[in-house]
């Protein structure tokens, strides 16, 4: 049973690329797509929503692609997942959740998501782009 949203693994995923293939200039979303058999409209939105919340930096040009916007030991894997969430949250306002959900399933879950952000905040993009870099 995943915990974490497909799209979540995505954006953790892209922003190990970027960490591991930057090397003094930015990573086109092409490339990513590319190495991650995706195409390009499906990664974007993920890529903005990194942008939007300071994870990745986009620089806009021919040569233009995303750079990481902080230090790797300082963007943590929960850092990520929440830029991803929130982005699948816009997909689907709050107002639409059966009351089951909003008043009962969700409360019942909060304390294990706290722990898991926990955990979440323990994992930095620099270990794990030590990892990454160790298969190439």
């Amino acid at each position: 049973m995943p915990l974490v949203s497909r799209k979540g693994i995505l954006a953790i995923a892209a922003v190990i690329d970027v960490a591991i293939n930057a090397q003094g200039r930015p990573v086109s979303a092409k490339a990513l797509a590319a190495r991650h058999k995706l195409p390009p409209r499906h990664l974007e939105p993920v890529l903005q929503a990194l942008v939007r919340d300071g994870i990745l930096k986009g620089i806009r040009g021919p040569h233009g692609g995303y750079e990481l916007a902080r230090e790797q030991k300082k963007i943590t894997a929960e850092d990520i997942l929440r830029s991803a969430s929130r982005m699948e949250d816009e997909d689907e306002p709050q107002s639409s959740l059966p009351k089951l959900v909003s008043e009962v399933v969700r409360p019942a879950l909060a304390e294990a998501e706290r722990s898991f952000s926990i955990a979440l905040g323990r994992i930095n993009v620099e270990e794990m782009a030590k990892h990454a870099a160790a298969l190439k």
